[in-house]
């Protein structure tokens, strides 16, 4: 019997995040990394939701265009709270401050990925979204959390996959989504559309 994740064509995983890399290799698919070298902020929208689904499109399409028969993933994620992306933070205070404001408080994370494979025509995008609420984080527990290195690669000043995973109280939806790829979501259209065995 096959491997349920053995793709009938090579995966290359446009973005060079470790979070998103580790995630797939978790799976055990035979896939590798490429950069995308898009500007993420060059991709500009109003709405959270078209905007990382536009910059999910531009990461896929900039490495199809380089490997037209592979099977491209790109994805992009945000954190976003009162209609406000939190993005990684500049600083210890502007991290202090995002996790102040995510106290006890549900915020959404939403990530846009695509598949696309440009010598068929094939491109599918869709945006998931995760609601995570945080437990009252007391000042100290803040101050700890921000002497450490975690918070200052990540949107929203927190990793719910590492030390950060003591803030959280409760998520609803995807897990998978909130560390930065929607493996369930993608694993599915991957298979619908034949570039995995099932």
């Amino acid at each position: 019997m096959p491997n349920t994740t053995t793709p009938t064509l090579p995966i290359i995983l446009a973005s060079r995040s470790p979070r998103r890399k580790r995630m797939l290799e978790g799976l055990d698919i035979d896939f590798r990394a490429v950069e995308s070298g898009v500007d993420e902020d060059a991709v500009s929208s109003a709405d959270p939701e078209d905007c990382v689904r536009q910059l999910a499109i531009a990461k896929a399409g900039a490495v199809a265009r380089r490997f037209p028969d592979n099977w491209v993933i790109g994805a992009d994620s945000i954190v976003l709270i009162d209609d406000t992306i939190l993005n990684k933070p500049g600083s210890r205070t502007e991290a202090r401050t995002m996790l102040a404001r995510l106290s006890g408080r549900t915020h959404r994370v939403l990530t846009g990925y695509c598949i696309f494979r440009q010598s068929i025509g094939h491109r599918f995008t869709d945006v998931v979204i995760s609601e995570v609420t945080f437990k009252t984080l007391r000042t100290a527990e803040i101050d700890w959390y921000t002497n450490t290195t975690e918070p200052y690669d990540k949107a929203g000043a927190y990793a719910i996959q590492g030390i950060g995973a003591f803030m959280v109280s409760r998520i609803s939806g995807s897990y998978t989504n909130v560390v930065g790829l929607p493996l369930a979501e993608v694993v599915d259209h991957l298979s619908a559309c034949g570039a995995l065995l099932r």
